[in-house]
């Protein structure tokens, strides 16, 4: 046993020799694998990073709640998106909102609201297509956020509909820069507004409206005084959020009736309202991605190949050039597999060393990215787990033919061998 392990150990160290001595022919062959590994690596750790950051962006939506809506984020499981026949529905409206929170026993808050783009105004400062958002009391409670400085509505403002608000981040930036909003007044649909709040930075997402650095949040009573509600330019939604220990499957069920007792519903009529959750993006986006890496593999996979195809050739012409060498080990009693673990350890090493750089090039790039631009770049240990396996056996692979033929030689021919 310690026999084998000792001529292992001395291919090894002939082979870091064979590399060490021809370094030119090396870095040359080792380019091949390095811009394969670049290539497909680099195509994983962006599907990987866009999956991450638009599955970061819909957990902002949250996975306990129900939007109910005109629309439907997705179609139904085995049919069209028949736009044409969700255009006729109506859309949601107040009382169906107070009906749906006095009715439903499963859900924890129900909150309504609406939105359009205006400008905002203050001074000399202006914000071009602001979202205006005009929030019912209880929208705090659905979605999660932190404020940065101020307070969020009151029951008795959101209720009275006075003329306060509560604005993004970017907004507050753009506006006020670097003076205190809070106590300020913007214009806001011709008439001013008090600013009460302002919310933390959230930063950017993959979904436009999920991100509330660029909206402004009004009391729903003040806002539908400006901006009709029944209208689908306010886009009017419903969210219901469920209770602790209630499925949002649960939920959607009971919200399903009563939005078909509310609306008269016949027993074979289909819903003219949508239920829409998170688990309906992400079944998307499961498809979507599951695509996507595969054709990512497959673009990869061809620069992989013509690295392999460099480092076989390297393989072979090394393994004439050692003839002569090949010839005196075998003489000396070196058996085939100490001949062919001198190829296959030096191809291995030149394919991984062309794999790391690869990886090494992705991580730079990756950090530019994270430095230059709000958008996430995330270079997995999976990606960098599989970039040094695919490196690995492409060397195995590439090397096993040039090996085997030097390990096969005849020693007296290869001994005689001059080149």
């Amino acid at each position: 046993m310690m026999k084998v392990i000792r001529q292992v150990w001395e291919s090894l160290k002939i082979a870091l020799q064979a590399v060490n001595v021809n370094r030119l022919r090396a870095m040359l062959s080792l380019l091949g694998i390095t811009i394969g590994i670049f290539a497909i690596i680099s195509v994983f750790t962006i599907v990987d990073s866009l999956e991450a950051n638009i599955r970061e962006s819909v957990s902002s939506l949250g996975s306990d709640i129900i939007y109910v809506e005109k629309w439907p984020w997705a179609p139904e499981e085995g049919q069209e998106y028949a736009w044409w026949k969700y255009m006729n529905r109506p859309l949601p409206t107040l009382d169906e909102y107070e009906f749906l929170r006095q009715k439903s026993r499963l859900a924890e808050n129900v909150c309504f609201l609406a939105a359009v783009q205006k400008m905002i105004e203050y001074g000399n400062s202006n914000v071009e297509g602001a979202g205006i958002v005009g929030v019912s009391h209880g929208f705090q409670e659905i979605r999660s956020f932190e404020l940065e400085r101020g307070r969020y509505f009151s029951p008795l403002e959101a209720n009275a509909g006075r003329n306060v608000a509560v604005i993004g981040h970017d907004i507050a930036s753009e506006l006020f820069r670097g003076v205190d909003p809070i106590g300020k007044y913007i214009n806001v649909f011709g008439r001013k507004v008090v600013v009460i709040g302002v919310v933390e930075k959230e930063g950017s997402g993959m979904f436009e409206g999920l991100i509330l650095d660029d909206l402004a949040l009004l009391p729903l009573d003040f806002f539908k005084g400006f901006v009709d509600i029944r209208s689908d330019m306010s886009s009017p939604q419903i969210w219901v959020k469920a209770r602790p220990n209630v499925s949002v499957d649960e939920l959607g069920f009971e919200l399903k009736q009563l939005m078909r007792s509310y609306r008269r519903l016949g027993p074979m009529e289909e819903n003219n309202f949508a239920l829409n959750q998170t688990s309906i993006i992400n079944n998307q986006l499961d498809q979507l991605f599951a695509v996507l890496k595969i054709a990512g593999f497959f673009i990869g996979i061809f620069s992989i190949i013509v690295g392999g195809f460099g480092i076989a050739n390297i393989m072979f012409v090394s393994v004439k050039e050692r003839t002569h060498q090949i010839g005196i080990q075998k003489a000396l009693g070196a058996k085939k597999y100490f001949i062919l673990l001198q190829f296959l350890f030096e191809s291995i090493m030149l394919s991984l060393a062309g794999g790391i750089i690869g990886l090494f090039i992705v991580f730079l790039g990756a950090l530019a990215i994270n430095y230059s631009s709000d958008f996430s770049i995330y270079l997995t240990l999976n990606n960098i787990l599989v970039g040094i396996g695919i490196s690995s056996l492409i060397g195995l692979v590439s090397g096993i033919f040039p090996a085997w033929q030097g390990a096969r030689m005849d020693p007296v021919v290869a001994i005689n061998t001059t080149f």
